[in-house]
């Protein structure tokens, strides 16, 4: 892509820690899925995904115009796409779109431009779909900013960054320019960049304040992590700002892993007549798992039954979640002194750090993930045979949290397989959890007796 104005060693994500990277512990005894910051969740989920999630969720497609015939596509050469983009597509590996690149990109791609606001979730494909449409709409002979991305956090415009050299590595006309802090640019000069990617504060600022970008001449504005940008601090005025100074016919582009009804009112202001791409929930089936629980009185009578488990059944590879760190710490300690290859995840490790450890578990180099609730979404390991709760999932409050629950087992039992839920009882409020968890799922937890060697064998059957 060439022309960054950033140099390489200044564009590493260790060099900023604004908060959203770096994450520090207050209280050993608060649960670490309170204290996480969804910007952080956002950038892990990216840096971990090393291929396309295969979601069996549908798409639902909603038309601003409902008459117009609905297009999809099935290859990327249907969309007849620039040669040298459909050069870089396949060198990133994409074989033909995923589910949310079939109807989304005929929208972004279609002239006159149509605006779009898109759910889904991190892997889809979703941010290769939006650079394409950037880079596609570029015209390479004019040299101002066309195109401009707004995404919550330094570290998420990065990944994004990366995304635009990756697919536009043959088209190295299509310069690429990052607005975020320190990336110092001399008053008076415009931005020649075609493309602009930043954080809401500086786009801002080089649109109105410095005049760096006329903002009257951008084809395309796309808002990445809506849902991320709602939960940070004045970054929801700040876009509204910036798309404000916009022309009408403007292409406006809105992302979100989530619609809560927040994401929704902010899409509405920023996205006038918007096409919508919404995932149809996944119904909350646990058929294909079966779930367990252990009677214990302390922790160190859960890991006894934990060992015996491990004795008895052949485990490919196991997460075990946690509700605090120092439980987690302990734990993962007591199983290396049993010869257990161990990987442990929590939230004082920087992002790169514990994305370092996902990936180590994924090649299978630790057969075993102790973790807080810090990756129980986003993370798909094939091999993950059996998940155990050593903690019940609860929110702040004590109550069960049904969905991390469905999360957290979820994580076994995948891409059709059967799975095996084990749960740690240690107290009459754990057991009454237990209980609520299967009146919510209408699914009964069978007891598990972990003395008897062969009961636990029969549970591998």
């Amino acid at each position: 892509m060439g022309s960054l104005r950033l140099t390489e060693n200044r564009l590493a994500p260790k060099a900023e820690t604004n908060g959203s990277v770096t994450h520090r512990a207050d209280d050993d005894k608060a649960a670490d899925e309170d204290k996480e910051d969804v910007a952080v969740q956002s950038l892990l989920n990216k840096l971990i995904r090393s291929s396309l999630v295969n979601t069996t969720n549908q798409v639902e497609v909603l038309q601003r115009d409902p008459s117009s015939p609905l297009y999809s596509v099935k290859s990327f050469e249907q969309l007849r796409l620039k040669p040298q983009l459909l050069q870089g597509v396949y060198a990133m590996g994409f074989n033909r779109p995923s589910r949310i690149q079939e109807n989304a990109l005929p929208m972004m791609l279609a002239e006159p431009p149509q605006n779009l606001i898109a759910q889904s979730q991190s892997g889809t494909g979703k941010t290769a779909a939006f650079v394409l449409a950037m880079l596609s709409h570029v015209d390479p002979a004019q040299t101002w900013t066309q195109c401009l991305c707004v995404s919550p956090t330094y570290e998420l415009a990065l990944q994004t960054g990366k995304v635009i050299e990756q697919m536009g590595q043959f088209y190295p006309e299509v310069k690429l320019s990052y607005a975020i802090r320190g990336n110092k640019v001399e008053r008076g000069q415009k931005i020649q960049e075609h493309i602009v990617i930043g954080t809401p504060g500086t786009v801002l600022d080089w649109c109105h304040k410095l005049k760096f970008i006329d903002p009257k001449k951008i084809k395309v504005f796309v808002l990445d992590e809506a849902d991320v940008m709602i939960a940070t601090q004045g970054h929801q005025d700040q876009s509204i700002r910036i798309q404000r100074l916009l022309p009408r016919d403007c292409q406006m582009l809105l992302f979100s892993a989530t619609f809560e009804d927040s994401v929704w009112r902010f899409a509405e202001r920023i996205v006038p007549d918007p096409n919508i791409i919404k995932l149809k929930r996944e119904e909350e089936t646990l058929d294909n798992i079966k779930q367990y629980y252990v009677l214990c009185n302390s922790k160190e009578e859960k890991f006894a039954a934990l060992c015996n488990i491990y004795g008895a059944i052949t485990i490919a590879q196991a997460m075990i979640f946690c509700h605090t760190r120092k439980t987690a710490g302990w734990l993962a300690g007591e199983l290396s002194r049993e010869g257990h290859q161990v990987a442990l995840l929590s939230g004082e490790m920087v992002v790169e750090q514990r994305a370092a450890v996902i990936e180590r578990f994924r090649e299978g180099k630790e057969k075993v993930l102790v973790t807080t609730n810090v990756c129980a979404r986003g993370i798909d390991v094939e091999q993950v045979s059996v998940v155990i709760n050593f903690d019940l999932p609860v929110d702040k409050d004590g109550n069960p949290n049904n969905e991390t629950y469905l999360h957290r087992i979820g994580r076994t039992g995948r891409f059709g397989k059967r799975g095996l839920a084990i749960n740690m009882i240690d107290s009459k409020h754990s057991m009454n959890i237990l209980n609520k968890i299967q009146e919510h799922f209408n699914k009964k937890i069978e007891k598990l007796n972990t003395d008897d060697l062969d009961e636990i064998e029969k549970i591998a059957n």
